[in-house]
């Protein structure tokens, strides 16, 4: 998971989370210090990291990410049953017709509902990456700059996907946040 730290506004460290955590906490043990925030750089998720103990126990403690579902080799046979495909079954509700329709495609409901959210995820693609990007970057400017000047004005900016008022609005910030709002929010701004 890479992630960056900020004690107050300043940028303490960035990359893997486990150096990150390391750096992070040699800033809390020097003594006082402003409030210290990990963020994920994806999502700009607030990243929990337990401070107590060693360096070693404060490793062994950290949020790990979920192991990704297993790839199956279509060279290797199959037996009976179902494909390790690393399935989850979860209830969809859908009108009847929904159901006969679904019901009366090739492979049955399962295999169309797969095939038509791989269409859809294929075909959003672009817009669900520029969507994500400004969610991050709206969750980051939340969190560090909700109470500078221009904030409310950057996020409107954010979402109508203008760079240049994101730049203006964004200019009184503190470096080190400005720096990190702008990078997260690149992919959603023309």
């Amino acid at each position: 998971m890479s992630c960056t730290a900020f004690e107050g506004t300043r940028r303490i460290a960035c990359g893997e989370l486990s150096d990150v955590a390391l750096k992070t906490k040699e800033v809390i043990d020097r003594g006082p210090h402003a409030p210290v925030l990990i963020f994920d750089d994806r999502t700009s998720e607030v990243v929990e990291v337990d401070f107590r103990g060693t360096a070693a126990q404060i490793l062994k403690r950290l949020p790990r990410p979920a192991p990704e579902a297993p790839e199956s080799d279509p060279d290797t046979p199959r037996g009976p049953g179902r494909p390790r495909l690393g399935v989850v079954a979860r209830e969809v509700t859908l009108l009847p017709r929904h159901w006969e329709w679904l019901n009366r495609q090739p492979g049955g409901a399962s295999v169309a509902l797969r095939k038509l959210v791989e269409h859809a995820r294929k075909a959003n693609e672009g817009r669900d990456r520029i969507r994500l990007a400004r969610e991050s970057a709206y969750r980051f400017i939340s969190a560090m700059a909700g109470n500078e000047p221009g904030f409310e004005e950057a996020a409107r900016a954010l979402f109508a996907g203008s760079r240049d008022r994101f730049e203006e609005h964004s200019r009184p910030w503190p470096a080190d946040v400005r720096a990190h709002a702008r990078k997260l929010a690149e992919a959603g701004l023309s």
